[in-house]
């Protein structure tokens, strides 16, 4: 497989604290990939130096072109959409409105396919499309973030908890999603995630994550299968 993503002795920098010291890895094209790690490792940090939102050196390189130097609205433009913590959609503006916000294309044609092919992945969506995006419920708003960076039809989607706060059967339909996109979109997945169970069941590849320096990387399955780094590492 194509490594898409490619990052190389990579530090970042809140201020003068370091919250990464020299990360590499790489993701392969059309796999889905997962960051694990406790709270405070750097894992939504990691998501933001690919972004260019936090200080960073080394090299971060996505289809062979360099990230560093670029405004995060660039990197955006490039095909890397990102699902922060929190949501972050626009809670006065109904689901459509949100969706139409997202799109890459400014042809109405390609606005509504596009829109229309995100009511399949999310049918509760079509049924919410003219309900303000605050008034959903958590797990609405987090299908809802999910299909509005979709609207960006990106090669890369980062996805930063995207279980937090949610139900377990809402979170486990979720990750159904976000299989099935990989699948049938080749949409490249990284994903960062505190319920490390769930996201090694979806994922190819994972890295595991502590004060900033990867400490485990491996198949996904091979992890989840290996009891030592689930009790020392994962929690479960």
């Amino acid at each position: 497989m194509t490594a898409l993503l490619n990052i190389k002795a990579l530090n970042a920098y809140y201020g003068q604290v370091q919250a990464l010291h020299g990360l590499e890895f790489s993701l392969n094209e059309g796999s889905v990939t997962t960051l694990l790690g406790a709270n405070g490792a750097g894992k939504t940090t990691t998501l933001r130096a690919i972004c260019n939102m936090v200080r960073t050196t080394g090299a971060i390189e996505f289809a062979g072109a360099p990230l560093s130097s670029r405004p995060t609205e660039n990197i955006v433009r490039l095909g890397i959409a990102h699902v922060p913590q929190g949501r972050g959609t626009f809670t006065t503006m109904t689901v459509e409105e949100n969706l139409e916000l997202g799109a890459i294309t400014r042809s109405k044609a390609g606005i509504a396919a596009d829109i229309e092919r995100m009511y399949a992945y999310f049918p509760v969506l079509k049924q919410r499309h003219t309900q303000q995006a605050g008034t959903l419920s958590g797990g609405e708003q987090q299908m809802l973030a999910v299909a509005r960076a979709l609207m960006l039809r990106p090669r890369l989607m980062l996805l930063d908890e995207p279980s937090f706060g949610l139900a377990p059967l809402i979170v486990r339909d979720l990750f159904r999603i976000l299989g099935k996109i990989n699948r049938e979109d080749k949409v490249t997945i990284l994903v960062v995630e505190q319920n490390a169970q769930l996201a090694l069941e979806i994922a190819d590849h994972a890295y595991v994550i502590e004060t900033g320096r990867i400490v485990m990387s491996g198949k996904a399955a091979e992890i989840a299968d290996n009891e030592d780094i689930r009790k020392s590492y994962l929690g479960y």
